[in-house]
């Protein structure tokens, strides 16, 4: 655990609901749903939010590997998409609307994000001032066209 009494104050959390609705969904090991505001799933959010206090501090006060860093907030933000999906997940529960899955939820985010990244990344190519590195764009483009062509036969399913 980290002393939080020394150096800068650690942001303030809220205090999770001690409602039935507190945790999120998902699947145990042994492949069943828990109950909503399971014990088990509600202290490893306590604990990882805890552990992501201290680690805010840390991020603070000390010089991380540039790739290390990189990896940390690729995983944060996997977590952070998967807790929104979940939440909202459990909301629509809770009033009885549209129980989109949350792997649902979190396609519908990654194609928001994806389309907003494309529009990026469609003006940066137009502009002069950016150097691309040739394997990364040919990389892109790969995966790109496999892309499409997922897109193609979904879209297909859809009409």
């Amino acid at each position: 655990m980290v002393d939080r009494s020394a150096g800068r104050k650690a942001a303030p959390t809220r205090k999770l609901k001690k409602e039935q609705s507190a945790s999120a969904p998902s699947t145990s090991q042994a492949g069943t749903r828990p109950k909503i505001g399971d014990p088990n799933v509600r202290s490893h959010l306590e604990k990882g939010i805890s552990e992501l206090q201290g680690l805010h501090k840390l991020l603070l006060s000390s010089e991380v590997d540039p790739d290390v860093l990189a990896d940390f907030r690729d995983a944060l933000n996997r977590v952070r998409n998967t807790a929104w999906a979940a939440h909202q997940s459990v909301v629509r529960k809770e009033r009885d609307q549209d129980s989109t899955s949350v792997l649902s939820l979190l396609a519908g985010e990654r194609i928001r994000a994806a389309y907003q990244l494309c529009q990026a990344l469609a003006d940066d190519l137009k502009g002069t001032d950016v150097e691309f590195q040739r394997g990364s764009l040919v990389q892109l483009y790969e995966v790109t066209k496999t892309l499409t062509e997922r897109l193609r036969g979904a879209i297909g399913k859809l009409l």
